[in-house]
């Protein structure tokens, strides 16, 4: 393994939706492990919870507890497992995501009220609320940071992207509110945006090969992130190093965003 990019000694962690050993998830939890930090781990469900296996077992994980956000009760329970067993909570990540198919592939403006508010629920106020768990462990520890995933489709229209749109949006504003909110506790909150690559929840996104291909022939440095690339970046925010950033929607995407 490579050198860890900062030091994360000491410090516990939440990381929340990892779905297989190719999440983005997965690659923050690996970066923040190797950078010497404990890690709490989330999954949706149990047929979740097999397809992560061997991350939990490379990365030496002890706890790992269900989460799903539609059931308040289970995150209820993670965050009084956490309470008991550290007392505390130096940093946690928000990568959660979800909007039926025909609301994502459609048009916003057909997008049903039930199907909006269950995007809106799962993909952003889901963010609030682990904000709202997060701020005493976070207080107990002296300070804290929480990041959040984010995507250019919140501020650029993205072929069949629809709804996620609207949800990544509200995310980004989320984000600085929370950050104002904060900061005298001395929490911070970012958001990070990465360019395209091929998870779980990008396969369903029609058309979602071609975007790759843009991404690689129009960003300046014509390449794809990884999601290494977005562990390095995450836990460069969430350590020491990243002391006073917060409020911001942090980019990495070989400059793909700045192009016209």
């Amino acid at each position: 393994m490579a050198a860890p990019i900062v030091n994360l000694e000491g410090k516990i962690g939440l990381i929340t939706g990892i779905a297989n050993e190719k999440s983005i998830s997965t690659g923050v939890a690996e970066a923040c492990a190797q950078a010497g930090a404990k890690l709490i781990i989330t999954y949706q469900n149990e047929k979740t919870r097999a397809f992560i296996e061997p991350v939990i077992a490379r990365l030496g994980v002890t706890d790992a507890f269900l989460l799903d956000v539609t059931k308040p009760e289970t995150m209820d329970a993670v965050f009084a497992e956490i309470d008991a067993r550290y007392g505390k909570l130096d940093f946690a990540l928000h990568s959660m995501a979800f909007a039926k198919r025909d609301d994502l592939h459609g048009r916003v403006v057909d997008t049903s009220a039930d199907g909006f508010a269950l995007a809106m629920d799962v993909s952003t106020h889901s963010f609030v609320r682990l904000a709202k768990k997060v701020e005493p462990l976070m207080i107990k520890a002296g300070g804290g940071s929480l990041v959040t995933m984010t995507y250019l489709g919140s501020e650029k229209v993205i072929p069949n992207y629809g709804v996620m749109g609207l949800c990544k949006a509200a995310l980004e504003a989320a984000t600085r509110y929370l950050a104002a909110e904060l900061g005298e506790k001395n929490i911070r909150v970012n958001a990070v945006s990465p360019g395209p690559l091929m998870t779980r929840a990008a396969s369903g996104i029609a058309g979602f090969d071609g975007l790759m291909a843009a991404a690689v022939e129009r960003s300046p440095m014509h390449s794809l992130v990884t999601p290494e690339d977005i562990g390095a970046l995450t836990a460069f925010l969430v350590s020491d190093a990243g002391r006073l950033i917060s409020g911001g929607v942090h980019f990495v995407d070989a400059g793909y965003n700045i192009m016209g």
